[in-house]
C-alpha cells in the first residue's frame, strides 16, 4: 500500500492553495479516471485534494445568453438538462455516447476534460511510453497503433484524447474557466488540450495548481441544429475510432453559422477550423460539404494499421453536415 495523504477543500481558494503546497498533488472529483491510473502504478500523487463538495455543481444560464456549467456537474445531470436538450443538443448526445450509465453518474465536467488517454501503451508501466515516461519512447509508433491519432501527431506520440464531451465543447466554441494562485482566467475549450510536441506528458495548458471551475457555452437559439456521431468498434461502452460533432445554422440558403470537431483522431479535440472556413458563407449543398471536408482531413498523416480512419471520419462529417443542412444539402 502506498500512503497517500488527503486534503478536502472548503474554497475554490484553499483548494488551489493546497495544491500548490503539495508538489504532485492531484484534484479529486468524481475519480472516474485518477483512482483506475492510481490502481495501474500509471498516477502516485502523494497527496490528493478533493473538490467534489465545492459549490460548483450547477448549470446556470448567463444574463447575455449561454450557460455556465459548474466543473463538479455530473455527465448525466448536465447531458439531461433540459436547457442543454433545447439549445445544445450535440452536448447531450456527446455525453450521452460516453461510458456507462453508472460512469456518467460519477464522471464530471471538469474530470471529463481532464482524462487521460486510453493508450495500452500509456497505461502499463512495463512499456514504453513519452506522456507516461519522458524519453522512454513510443511504444506504440513501431507496435499496435489501429486506434491512435492520424492529425497533429508527433514522433514523441500518437496517442488520442478520449473525451466525447469535450469534442462537442470545442464545436460549440465554449470556454474554460480556470483559478490558481494568480487568480482566475478563461482558455477556449479549443485551445485548452495540447499537441504532443516534444512535449506529450502535458495534456493541456492548464498551470501547476490551476482548477477548472466551470465551462461557458455562448449563447445558441433553442433548435440550432446541432448533432454528434461516433464510430466504434461496438455499440456501447468504447471509445471513438471516430467521431463529428457539428453546430450548423442555414439562413437564406448559406451557411450562418458553424462549428466542427473531430474526436479519436488527435491527441485533442481537433476543431475543422479549416472545413468551418470553406463552409462559412457558402450554400450548404452536399458538393461543397465534401470539398470542405476533404480540405481539413487533407492534413492527416495516418500511420501503418489506422488510414481507416481517415475515411471514416470523413463519411462521418459528411453524413452529420447533410443530416444539419437539410433540403439544402440536396443537389
Amino acid at each position: 500500500m502506498r500512503p497517500v495523504g488527503y486534503v478536502r477543500a472548503r474554497s475554490v481558494e484553499e483548494a488551489a492553495a493546497a495544491h500548490a503546497g503539495h508538489p504532485g498533488a492531484r484534484y479529486l472529483a468524481g475519480g472516474t479516471n485518477l483512482v483506475d491510473l492510481m490502481k495501474l502504478g500509471v498516477e502516485s500523487p502523494g497527496t490528493l485534494v478533493d473538490v467534489s463538495r465545492l459549490p460548483l455543481d450547477t448549470v446556470e444560464p448567463l444574463p447575455g445568453g449561454g450557460l455556465r456549467i459548474g466543473a463538479t456537474v455530473r455527465n448525466s445531470d448536465l447531458a439531461a438538462h433540459p436547457l442543454v436538450r433545447a439549445s445544445y443538443p450535440v452536448l447531450s448526445q456527446a455525453l450521452l455516447a460516453g461510458a456507462s450509465g453508472q460512469l456518467r453518474n460519477i464522471a464530471t465536467t471538469g474530470g471529463n476534460l481532464l482524462q487521460r488517454t486510453r493508450c495500452p501503451y500509456f497505461q502499463d508501466p512495463a512499456k514504453p511510453c513519452n506522456k507516461r515516461e519522458p524519453g522512454t519512447g513510443c511504444g506504440a509508433r513501431e507496435g499496435g497503433h489501429r486506434d491512435h491519432a492520424v492529425l497533429g501527431h508527433s514522433p514523441s506520440c500518437i496517442a488520442t484524447h478520449p473525451s466525447d464531451m469535450a469534442v462537442a465543447l470545442a464545436a460549440l466554441g465554449a470556454t474554460v474557466e480556470l483559478h490558481g494562485a494568480d487568480g482566475a482566467r478563461t482558455v477556449p475549450v479549443g485551445q485548452f488540450h495540447r499537441l504532443p510536441g516534444d512535449h506529450p506528458e502535458r495534456d493541456t495548458v492548464i498551470g501547476p495548481g490551476e482548477l477548472i471551475t466551470a465551462v461557458v457555452l455562448p449563447e445558441a437559439p433553442a433548435g440550432l441544429p446541432s448533432a454528434y456521431r461516433k464510430a466504434r468498434d461496438r455499440a456501447s461502452y468504447a471509445f471513438a475510432l471516430a467521431s463529428v460533432a457539428a453546430v450548423l445554422e442555414v439562413a437564406d440558403g448559406v451557411v450562418r453559422q458553424v462549428g466542427i470537431a473531430f474526436g479519436g483522431l488527435a491527441h485533442r479535440p481537433w476543431r475543422a477550423e479549416r472545413a468551418e472556413a470553406a463552409l462559412l458563407g457558402a450554400a450548404p449543398t452536399g458538393e461543397n460539404i465534401a470539398r470542405a471536408v476533404d480540405a481539413e482531413l487533407d492534413r492527416a498523416e495516418p500511420l501503418r494499421d489506422n488510414a481507416f480512419k481517415v475515411p471514416l471520419a470523413r463519411n462521418l462529417a459528411r453524413r452529420v453536415l447533410t443530416g444539419l443542412a437539410g433540403p439544402a444539402a440536396r443537389p
